[in-house]
C-alpha cells in the first residue's frame, strides 16, 4: 500500500487552540496527501483537568503532553500534535519529532494597556501572567509594575482582561493569531524587552519512532529552518534542566547557514538577569544542539546557577507557585 494511502489519526488536547493546531496539521498532510484520511481524537491530559492547582505542585513536566504520548504509544493515535513549549525537552523512548512546522511569530505581546507596551504603563498598574519567565522580565524592566496571576487558555484570560481582573497581560502572539484574536493585541513586545519561551509559535508533530509510513507522511510539514532553530533552544533549556518553573527564555534567529541564539535567565522578581548572546554556523540538528548547549553553559558561569538555584528552592518551598504559559 502507499504511504499516502489510509488513515492516519491525529491526536490532540481539547482546547479552542489545540484543536485549531491539530486542524492545521491535518490540513497540510491532506493537502500533500490527497488520498489519505485523517482522523482526530481529542484527549485530556491533566494540565486540561488540574485547573485549580499550580504546576509548581503537581509538576510540569509532561503535563499536557504525557496522556498524548501514551495514547501514541499504545497505538491509539499515529501522530500526536503539541505546542512545542509545552512539549518537554526529554523525548520519552521510541518516540520521536516527526515534523516541526514552520514557526509562527514567536514574540509575546501586551493585551490592553494600549498600544505603547510595557514603559507607557502608569505606575502600579496590574500586570496579569502566569509565566515565572514573563514575570522576571516585565519586573526587570518595570519593578514598579504589579504582577499578578492570570490563567486560562486563551480565551479565558482575555475575558478576566476584559473584565478588569488586570489592567494588562502578556500572551503569546501566535495562539492570538491563530484563533482569529489578534485585534486585542495592544503592542507587540520585542525580544529585548521579551524573550519569548524555547520552541514558542511552533508546533511539534510526534510518532512513534521507527513507523516509516507515518514518518515519510509528515516528512514534506517539516520546516528545516524552524527545526534547527528550535533545536538550539530547547537544548539551551535542557542543560539548565528548565520547564515551566524556572524563568528562562531564548530565541535562535536564522540567517543563512547561521544561527543567532539569544538566551536569558532571571529572578522571578526580575532584580538579577543573565542574559547571552552566540553566533555560529549551524548546518544540522546536531550543531543547533551544540550552540545550545554552550550558551547555557556561558550562561550558568555567568550566574544563572545560583538563580535557578534560588528559583527552583522557592517553587519547593511554595512561595512562588507556578500555573505555565499561554
Amino acid at each position: 500500500m502507499r504511504p499516502d494511502a489510509g488513515t492516519v489519526r491525529v491526536g490532540t488536547r481539547g482546547s479552542r487552540l489545540a484543536l485549531w493546531q491539530a486542524e492545521h496539521v491535518a490540513a497540510c498532510l491532506q493537502r500533500e496527501h490527497p488520498r489519505l484520511v485523517v482522523e482526530r481524537l481529542v484527549v485530556s491530559t491533566a494540565g486540561d483537568r488540574v485547573v485549580d492547582v499550580a504546576l509548581s505542585r503537581v509538576g510540569d513536566k509532561g503535563l499536557f503532553t504525557r496522556e498524548l504520548e501514551e495514547a501514541l504509544d499504545a497505538g491509539r493515535i499515529d501522530v500526536a500534535v503539541h505546542s512545542l513549549k509545552d512539549l518537554p525537552t526529554e523525548m520519552p523512548d521510541g518516540l520521536a519529532l516527526g515534523a516541526v512546522l514552520e514557526r509562527e511569530d514567536p514574540r509575546d505581546v501586551l493585551v490592553g494597556g494600549g498600544s505603547g507596551g510595557l514603559d507607557d504603563l502608569p505606575e502600579g498598574a496590574r500586570v496579569g501572567t502566569s509565566s515565572l519567565r514573563r514575570r522576571a522580565q516585565v519586573l526587570a524592566r518595570r519593578p514598579d509594575l504589579r504582577v499578578v496571576d492570570l490563567r486560562g487558555n486563551v480565551p479565558t484570560r482575555l475575558a478576566k482582561l476584559e473584565r478588569g481582573d488586570c489592567d494588562a497581560g502578556v500572551l503569546a502572539l501566535a495562539g492570538l493569531r491563530r484563533l482569529s484574536l489578534e485585534h486585542a493585541v495592544g503592542a507587540v513586545l520585542q525580544p529585548d524587552v521579551m524573550l519569548p519561551a524555547a520552541g514558542q509559535g511552533a508546533l511539534a508533530v510526534q510518532c512513534r519512532r521507527g513507523d516509516a509510513r507515518v514518518s515519510a507522511l509528515l516528512g514534506p510539514l517539516d520546516h528545516g529552518p524552524t527545526r534547527l532553530a528550535v533545536a538550539a533552544e530547547r537544548a539551551l533549556l535542557g542543560r539548565l534542566e528548565g520547564g515551566c518553573q524556572v524563568p528562562v527564555g531564548c530565541l535562535a534567529t536564522p540567517a543563512s547557514t547561521r544561527l543567532r541564539l539569544r538566551g536569558l535567565v532571571a529572578d522571578v522578581d526580575g532584580s538579577v538577569v543573565v542574559t547571552g548572546v552566540l553566533e555560529e554556523a549551524v548546518g544540522d540538528e546536531l550543531a543547533a544542539t551544540g550552540l545550545g548547549e554552550r550558551l547555557a553553559d556561558r550562561l550558568l558561569a555567568a550566574g544563572a546557577r545560583e538563580i535557578l538555584a534560588r528559583v527552583r528552592a522557592a517553587v519547593a518551598e511554595g512561595t512562588v507557585s507556578v500555573w505555565g504559559e499561554a
